[in-house]
């Protein structure tokens, strides 16, 4: 059993949990080693019952039956993660983590058996029980569980999620839209669409429109949304670069960084001492600051015109202004102009997987998590050196991934 006291979680607070825990999961008990030949022929022909669909995530169950509450487990072999064996009553059955996920397995225990067939009407009675009662015992244990996961973020046995492709692709579909648009709109800029017609009274109707006025206004649109999408995959990949330059060590420094704004972000990942991340720092600094507050700021206008008066010079744009002591002005920063933006962007792309960061590009878009204890050993210090021993990592990495997950052990 676990031996956790951390956060103010004593071990006797512990000893409470396991204790509502023993009695939400009422006869469920642990089975240990099958009691005969039978019952070993049997968990070796198990099948998955229906109910397995309505248990708690994989790791809850585990944490409940292994850690909290000492149930045995039988390891792990080929497609199988861990499994346990329980006993409902005096019956057998087996809580396993296997290739297509947490399931509850009904024995075959049919004498002469081959196969594992499929589970009785009572098996699945029971298994429905089963499942009722674990998830009765994970409602029981989550004080445990919250505790278990404020002892893992202080460590640097944590892994940080890699969501750099979903993140990427987003910009990239918003940016080859935008573009795609302004091309074709500057391709029909001399097109216009003439119709005209009668009216039910006798009169005479003509319209006149551009399809490049709606073209360009479109192309606007998706390049704002790209330059949106950009500052999001940067607030998520500048925590991998932090990572892989040693930066972030434990659960809880990543979780200070994310809470961070941008700027603490990008001086994290990248050195503002070198003039051309500087300067790309306070271009894109500037950017992020005028379109968060268009779009972000009820996007009266591109440089936050919110209000006009008359005035003998006609209207003149009042806007509200980032200084409190000053909160409203006439004067302040040009619009940003999105496409111009979308090249700086680019720019930075490039400059960004330059350089001591090009091995990061490498395992950063191989998709593969942000492992603290490598940034603590020295493994990311090490392969970050060149590009040709990150590949070799990478590759070493994205094996041991794949047969973690297809359990091959």
């Amino acid at each position: 059993m676990a031996n956790l006291s951390s956060e103010g979680l004593t071990a006797s607070e512990i000893d409470v949990i396991r204790l509502r825990a023993r009695k939400a999961i009422g006869e469920l008990s642990p089975a240990g080693s099958p009691r005969s030949q039978a019952e070993l022929n049997g968990a070796l022909l198990s099948s998955r019952t229906a109910a397995s669909r309505s248990l708690p995530p994989y790791y809850l169950v585990y944490f409940l039956l292994v850690d909290l509450l000492g149930f045995y487990h039988m390891g792990e072999w080929e497609k199988v993660a861990w499994s346990v064996p329980v006993r409902l009553g005096e019956k057998l059955y087996l809580i396993e983590h296997r290739k297509f996920g947490l399931g509850i397995f009904a024995p075959n225990l049919e004498a002469g058996a081959t196969q594992s067939g499929f589970p009785s009407a009572d098996a699945e009675a029971d298994a429905v029980q089963i499942a009722r009662l674990i998830r009765s015992g994970v409602s029981a244990a989550e004080p445990y569980f919250e505790s278990r996961a404020r002892s893992a973020v202080a460590t640097e046995n944590i892994n940080v999620v890699n969501k750099n492709q979903a993140l990427f692709e987003r910009y990239v579909y918003f940016n080859d839209r935008a573009r795609s648009l302004s091309d074709e709109a500057e391709a029909r800029k001399e097109e216009k669409i003439i119709e005209e017609g009668s009216t039910p009274s006798g009169g005479w109707w003509k319209s006149v429109t551009y399809p490049s006025y709606k073209l360009r206004l479109e192309s606007e649109w998706n390049a704002q949304a790209a330059i949106e999408a950009f500052f999001s995959w940067t607030e998520h990949i500048f925590i991998h670069l932090a990572i892989l330059r040693g930066v972030l060590r434990t659960g809880e420094d990543v979780a200070k960084l994310a809470d961070a704004d941008w700027k603490a972000k990008f001086k994290a990942a990248l050195d503002i001492g070198d003039a051309e991340s500087k300067a790309f720092y306070d271009s894109l600094l500037d950017l992020r600051a005028q379109i968060r507050n268009f779009m972000a700021h009820g996007a009266f206008g591109k440089h936050g015109e919110a209000f006009s008066f008359h005035s003998g010079a006609g209207a003149v744009p009042i806007l509200l202004s980032q200084q409190k002591a000053h909160r409203f002005s006439m004067t302040g920063k040009p619009d940003f102009n999105e496409n111009q933006a979308l090249e700086e962007i680019s720019r930075f792309i490039a400059h960004l997987w330059s350089g001591p960061r090009a091995p990061a590009q490498i395992y950063i878009e191989s998709g593969l998590p942000g492992v603290l204890t490598f940034a603590c050993d020295g493994t990311y210090a090490d392969v970050m050196r060149s590009e040709a021993k990150m590949n070799r990592f990478v590759d070493r990495m994205s094996g041991e991934a794949d047969r973690a997950a297809n359990m091959d052990w």
